[in-house]
C-alpha cells in the first residue's frame, strides 16, 4: 500500500516532462509536415529498426550498439520500444560524459590545438560531466559558470588547490581563454547566445550586424579580469575608467566603454549584482530573446546534421532559419521546460524528423536544409574510437592507467576534430591511412588479438553464412544484403588468397571497419 501511494504521488510529476516530449516531437512534426506540403516535397520513409538502433546508440553514447543490443531491440516487437531506449540512453553515464565532450567543443572549440588548453579543456569537461549526470538545467550550468568566484587579475592561472572540484572546473574554463575579457565575450556570445561578435573585434565589417564599439561593450562585461580592474587603489577624485569593473578600453584609442547588452540596454548598476552577475541574469532570463533559440538550433544541428539556422553562429538576415515558426515555438518550449535539455534531445529523438531513414527515396528529398530525409552525418574522432572498441572487443577507458590506449584515443580526438557541422564532415588521406593501417585497427582485427572476431570463428554451430552475417551485425549494425552475402559467403567460403578461411573472415572485419558506411551515422 505505502509503494502504491508513493507512486501515484510521483505521477504528477512525472507526466509533464513526458507530456513534453511528446509535444516536441509533434511540433516539429506538424511543422515540418506543412513545409513538405508547400514546396511538394515527399518525405523518407522511417528507418528500420536496425538503421535506428546504431543512429541513437552513436547520437546518445558515442560508439555502436553491440550486436546482441541491437538484435534485442530489433526482435522487441513493443510500439513504444523507440521511446523507451531514447529515455534508457539518455539516463547512462556515458550519455553525460558524451554530452559534456560536446559541449565542450562548442565552448572551447580551440583546446585540441594547446597543451594548456587541452588540459584546461579536459579539467572543463569533467565538470560538465558531472552536471550533465545531475541533469542540471543549462540556465543553471551557465549561471553557475559566470558566478562562481575564481582567480581573477592574471592573464594565465591555474586551479587552486582550495577550492571545490567544480571551483577548479570552472576556472579551468577561464584557463583556457587566457582570462581575457575579449576572448570570454567572443566566446560567450558565440556560445550562449548565437552571436558571432568576434568578427567586429579589430573594425567594423560592412557585412556584421555588430560594431567595433558593440564587441568591446559586450567584453565589457569581462573587465573584472582586466590586470587593471578590481585593484586596491585610493584615487583623489573620481575613479579612472580604467579600474572600474563594467569599463573596458578599446585597444589602441584610448576610448573607454561600458559594459552594454546586445540590445543597446546597460544594467541597472545600483544593483549589488557585479557585471558578471548582470549578465548572468540577463542570458538565462525567459525574456532574452537568443539564449534558448541558440541551444535549440545547436541541439538541432547536433542530431540532424544542419542548424534550423546555418551557420549556426551567424543569424542575420542574410541567413534565416528555414524553419523561422519551427524555431520560434521550440524555443518557446525549451523555456517552459526549464532550460532542460534532456527533454529538448527526447523530443527532437522521438520525432519523425529524426527517425526518418537517410536514403533518398525521391527527388524532392535532396536540400538537406528540408529536412525530408536523415542527413548523414561524420563520427568524431572518439566515435569513432569507442565504435572501434564495441566492434572489436578491446577495453578502453579515457581515464586509466593504460597510457597505450589512453595515447590511442588522444590520436584519435586530434586527428577526427569535433566537425562544426555534422553533415559536412569528410574524410581526409591522412585519416583513411589511419584506420587502414593504424596501431588499433591492425592489431584489434587480428584473430590474436579481437576478442569479439573468435568469438565469431569459435562459435558452435555457425556455418560460413552466419558468421558473415554475424560480422556485418557487430561492425555495421545490419544483416549483410543477398548481393553482399552471395560475394562474402563465398569469399570466406574459399578462404581468400591463402585458402584460411579464418583469415578470410578477420579480412571481412577489417574491410567492414574500413568502409564508408562504418565511419558515418546515418
Amino acid at each position: 500500500m505505502r509503494f502504491s501511494l508513493c507512486f501515484l504521488l510521483l505521477l504528477p510529476a512525472l507526466a509533464p516532462a513526458a507530456d513534453r516530449v511528446g509535444d516536441i516531437a509533434k511540433a516539429i512534426d506538424r511543422h515540418l509536415e506543412a513545409d513538405f506540403k508547400a514546396r511538394k516535397i515527399t518525405p523518407a520513409p522511417q528507418a528500420d529498426d536496425a538503421e535506428f538502433v546504431r543512429r541513437v546508440y552513436l547520437d546518445l553514447l558515442g560508439r555502436i550498439p553491440k550486436a546482441a543490443d541491437a538484435r534485442t531491440f530489433i526482435d522487441d516487437k513493443s510500439a513504444d520500444k523507440r521511446a523507451k531506449l531514447i529515455e534508457t540512453l539518455l539516463e547512462k553515464p556515458s550519455a553525460a560524459s558524451l554530452l559534456a565532450m560536446q559541449y565542450r567543443q562548442q565552448w572551447l572549440p580551440e583546446t585540441a590545438t594547446d597543451i594548456q588548453k587541452q588540459f584546461s579543456g579536459d579539467n572543463f569537461e569533467r565538470y560538465l560531466q558531472r552536471r550533465f549526470a545531475k541533469r542540471t538545467p543549462l540556465d543553471a550550468l551557465v549561471k553557475e559558470i559566470l558566478t562562481t568566484n575564481v582567480p581573477v587579475g592574471a592573464k594565465r592561472f591555474l586551479p587552486q588547490t582550495n577550492q571545490t572540484v567544480d571551483q577548479q572546473g570552472i576556472t579551468s574554463f577561464y584557463q583556457a581563454l587566457d582570462a581575457k575579457p575579449e576572448n570570454l565575450g567572443a566566446t560567450v556570445s558565440r556560445a550562449w547566445l548565437g552571436m558571432k561578435l568576434e568578427c567586429a573585434q579589430c573594425h567594423d565589417h560592412p557585412f556584421a550586424p555588430y560594431k567595433k564599439e558593440q564587441f568591446w561593450n559586450f567584453a565589457a562585461f569581462f573587465a573584472d579580469f582586466n590586470e587593471l580592474a578590481g585593484q586596491s587603489n585610493t584615487f583623489v577624485g573620481p575613479v579612472p575608467p580604467q579600474f572600474l569593473k563594467n569599463r573596458i578600453e578599446i585597444p589602441g584609442t584610448g576610448k573607454f566603454v561600458v559594459a552594454k547588452f546586445f540590445d543597446g540596454k546597460e544594467p541597472d548598476w545600483g544593483h549589488e549584482f557585479t557585471p558578471m552577475q548582470e549578465l548572468a541574469n540577463w542570458i538565462i532570463d525567459k525574456k532574452n530573446p537568443y539564449f534558448a533559440r541558440n541551444i535549440v538550433n545547436r541541439t538541432w544541428q547536433q542530431y540532424l546534421g544542419i542548424g534550423l539556422i546555418d551557420p549556426i553562429d551567424e543569424p542575420s538576415d542574410a541567413n534565416p532559419p528555414s524553419h523561422p515558426k519551427l524555431l520560434d515555438e521550440l524555443s518557446t518550449m525549451f523555456k517552459d521546460a526549464d532550460f532542460d535539455l534532456h527533454t529538448l534531445i527526447a523530443g527532437i529523438l522521438n520525432s519523425e524528423a529524426y527517425q526518418r531513414t537517410s536514403r533518398q527515396t525521391h527527388a524532392t528529398q535532396a536540400d538537406p536544409r528540408r529536412f525530408a530525409r536523415m542527413n548523414l552525418k561524420g563520427l568524431t574522432g572518439v566515435q569513432i574510437y569507442q565504435s572501434l572498441a564495441t566492434a572489436t572487443g578491446f577495453k578502453q577507458e579515457r581515464n586509466n592507467q593504460d597510457y597505450f590506449q589512453q595515447n590511442d584515443l588522444n590520436t584519435f580526438r586530434a586527428l577526427f576534430p569535433h566537425p562544426m557541422k555534422p553533415a559536412d564532415t569528410q574524410t581526409s588521406i591522412l585519416q583513411a591511412l589511419t584506420l587502414m593501417n593504424g596501431n588499433v585497427v591492425a592489431t584489434q582485427t587480428s584473430l590474436k588479438n579481437s576478442t569479439v572476431l573468435a568469438a565469431i570463428v569459435e562459435a558452435p554451430f555457425f556455418d560460413t553464412g552466419k558468421r558473415v552475417d554475424a560480422v556485418f551485425f557487430t561492425v555495421l549494425t545490419r544483416a549483410p544484403t543477398v548481393e553482399e552475402a552471395e560475394k562474402f559467403n563465398s569469399y570466406v567460403e574459399r578462404g581468400g588468397p591463402t585458402g584460411d578461411k579464418d583469415q578470410a573472415l578477420a579480412d571481412l572485419f577489417w574491410v567492414l571497419l574500413n568502409s564508408t558506411e562504418f565511419m558515418f551515422n546515418h
